[in-house]
């Protein structure tokens, strides 16, 4: 059961965010876009780890206190990491505005 509630969780939070109006005329931009595209998906995954170790229902602060050992075990700072685990959330990439992205 638990396994059939965190797929469900998963599917809904990951919906693809919508594409932008038209194709960009610049293939860097192009290139460009699709890099942030794969970064925010690497993010929403750690974000996903984040909420496996300090799951949703605690407060910034308390999972500040569960995931201190665990960034620094991977070499990550806090801040992106916290802010990886309110992505995984909300699935809202303005979650890692001034942090990752």
């Amino acid at each position: 059961m638990r396994a059939v509630v965190r797929q469900a969780v998963r599917d809904v939070r990951t919906a693809p965010p919508p594409p932008p109006a038209g194709p960009p005329a610049d293939p860097a931009l192009t290139e460009l876009r699709r890099v942030v595209d794969d970064l925010a998906a690497t993010t929403h995954q750690l974000g996903e780890l984040m909420l496996e170790v300090a799951p949703a229902y605690l407060s910034d602060t308390a999972a500040a206190d569960v995931l201190t050992l665990l960034c620094e075990q991977i070499g990550e700072t806090l801040d992106n990491d916290l802010a990886a685990r309110r992505y995984a959330m909300a699935g809202d990439r303005r979650a890692l505005h001034g942090t990752i992205l």
